[in-house]
């Protein structure tokens, strides 16, 4: 079954736009999921949230989020104030600068997807793909989605391009937070480490070699579970533009004389809609 685009987004190139579509490159399916039941009659159940003080159970409505800054401590902030601290979805990857492939280590890697030229984006897709092959350089890019502003990185796969959303430095721990016990090693230990490694060596890896043992074990549970009729049967919930394609060549050349400025030079601008919700802060202020 063919792949369903998720997206449609920019990819911002100096000054050459790519319309491209967005694919996810994992499959969520193909983890197994249980559902809570009540023991007694086989229902679904749902969760609530019990107030600790009143031991009450609290509607969605009564609820507002809070940030523990001390010890049973919290600044409140309501959904309006939320959102407007939100990013603006713009549907534009906008690419910031191009390092060596090799620098960004893995252990930043995130969420992986992969990008197909939209109508019109061919060419500028094709030559950002072979141009990226070519010096050995992926993309770093920023790219605003979901309220968030995520960092990316884009790299050529096979036959196109992947985006491989990537976790912030702060998001990462540095391994000298942990306790590692140094301990010479002689040369015959590693002469025959080395053997032992040589001898269960490959040239490739191949994912397909490797299965999930715990998944089909739970998948033919479930499969004798069906076949022996132990089924519950839970009653139903209630369900309560395109970018412009410019000259290609003509863009670069704009580009390059232009300059692209780094992510240290470039001035960050506040989120718009936590901009909107400042102006009338600022006029209020003003009348008094």
């Amino acid at each position: 079954m063919a792949a369903r685009s998720i997206a449609s987004l920019t990819v911002s190139f100096g000054l050459v736009s790519i319309p491209v579509k967005l694919y996810s490159a994992t499959q969520a399916r193909a983890s197994i999921s249980f559902n809570l039941l009540h023991a007694k009659d086989g229902s679904r159940l749902r969760q609530q949230y019990v107030c600790i003080k009143e031991d009450v159970v609290v509607e969605r409505d009564d609820m507002i989020k809070g940030y523990e800054f001390a010890k049973d401590q919290y600044v409140t902030f309501t959904a309006e104030e939320l959102k407007a601290l939100e990013e603006e979805s713009t549907g534009t990857v906008e690419i910031t600068e191009f390092v060596p492939d090799e620098k960004i280590d893995p252990i930043y890697y995130d969420k992986a997807y992969y990008l197909a030229p939209d109508k019109g984006g061919a060419k500028p897709y094709a030559l950002l793909s072979e141009g990226m092959r070519s010096t050995g350089r992926c993309a770093l890019a920023r790219w605003a989605a979901r309220g968030k502003q995520y960092l990316v990185q884009l790299r050529p796969v096979a036959d196109g391009l992947m985006m491989q959303q990537l976790l912030y430095a702060d998001e990462v721990r540095p391994m000298s937070e942990i306790e590692i016990q140094h301990s010479p090693v002689k040369e015959a230990e590693l002469k025959l480490a080395v053997q032992l490694i040589d001898q269960i060596s490959a040239d490739e890896f191949n994912p397909k070699a490797y299965e999930d043992d715990v998944k089909k074990r739970i998948e033919a549970a479930v499969e004798k579970k069906i076949s022996g009729k132990e089924i519950s049967v839970s009653p139903a919930a209630p369900t309560g533009k395109g970018a412009q394609v410019i000259d290609l060549m003509e863009a670069l050349r704009a580009s390059l004389n232009k300059g692209t400025p780094k992510p240290e030079q470039a001035e960050r601008k506040p989120p718009k809609r936590a901009a909107a919700a400042a102006r009338p802060a600022k006029a209020k202020a003003a009348r008094r």
